[in-house]
């Protein structure tokens, strides 16, 4: 098989893993997923595996396979895990799950490499672009930084009490994070390198961005610039896109018929996919807020999808 040079996935509750022709919005192969639910999707930088974190393993596909086999199973978390990614060469994953745990994989030897302990079930997990230190968010409303290289957690910040932090986003040049919560705020920071190798965050605006629950937060990528862009998927059926510089509103993405649980931009910022219970995922195009195209085929919610349409890497 010949690898599509637009890899769309979607994972439902009907324990299903689908693949999309992005275009024309059909579907060209589904993987059965008998063992759990599927909480997050991520496809690798070289483009040849998609992960599907479930509870309590992490399972690696083929993407140009038709097997329907994992060609390799995490399998030290004991809760569900709610993240998953890739380090940006593909030489380690991490994962984060509601047993409490962080954790690094390496691709190239079995077993986990690492665990960082967060006291509390975690939620959301992002690598810093510099690809030395990973930031979660909990159920209990601490976000953590892990220095890998000091191998330690380096940052504590806790924006509201008991308020859990639902997803996190880096902005790609390293100069932003953002927090999403359950009382749908989104918490904005400055990063800054301080005097040590250590990141400080400088608080830089709060968000009230919807009335329910913020289920996904995503920064722009870096071929959207100059302009940039913060996605907010939410309880209350839609979209939100603010822009960076203000946070006004830009728009808002109506369509959806239920929660909208996860978001990812194309690789030049133009486009926004989601996935949602009312079980479809769709295609958004963001310069006219219009809704292109809808992926059809799951009979129960569709609760996260993949995207990657960039350029392959070029090999180091």
């Amino acid at each position: 098989m010949t690898q599509p040079s637009v890899i769309l996935a979607t994972a439902s509750y009907d324990h299903t893993i689908r693949f999309w022709e992005a275009k024309s919005g059909r579907c060209y192969r589904t993987i059965q997923y008998p063992d759990s639910h599927i909480n997050r999707l991520e496809i690798t930088p070289d483009k040849r595996f998609l992960a599907a974190a479930g509870n309590p393993h992490i399972r690696l596909f083929d993407v140009n396979s038709n097997s329907p086999q994992p060609v390799m199973s995490y399998d030290s978390h004991t809760n569900n895990v709610m993240a998953v990614g890739f380090q940006c060469d593909g030489n380690w994953m991490y994962s984060g799950s509601e047993d409490g745990t962080v954790k690094i994989w390496d691709l190239r030897a079995p077993g986990c490499q690492r665990e960082y302990e967060s006291r509390a079930a975690v939620n959301t997990v992002v690598l810093h672009p510099n690809q030395t230190e990973l930031i979660s968010g909990d159920q209990n409303g601490n976000i953590r930084v892990w220095d890998l290289t000091a191998n330690s957690c380096s940052c504590e910040l806790v924006p509201e009490v008991d308020t859990a932090v639902r997803s996190l986003t880096v902005m790609w040049d390293g100069s932003l994070v953002v927090a999403a919560n359950n009382h749908g705020t989104c918490y904005v920071w400055r990063l800054l390198r301080g005097t040590q190798s250590m990141t400080n965050f400088e608080p830089l605006h709060k968000l009230q961005a919807h009335k329910g629950y913020i289920l996904k937060c995503l920064l722009s990528p870096e071929f959207c610039e100059p302009q940039r862009y913060l996605a907010t998927a939410s309880a209350d059926n839609t979209v939100k896109i603010w822009n960076v510089d203000g946070f006004t509103l830009e728009k808002t993405l109506i369509g959806h018929q239920r929660w909208v649980w996860d978001c990812v931009f194309s690789v030049d910022g133009a486009y926004l996919i989601t996935a949602s219970s009312d079980t479809t995922a769709r295609l958004w195009n963001m310069s006219t807020g219009e809704e292109i195209k809808v992926y059809q085929g799951h009979h129960k919610a569709t609760v996260c999808c993949a995207l990657h349409d960039g350029a392959e890497p070029s090999p180091s």
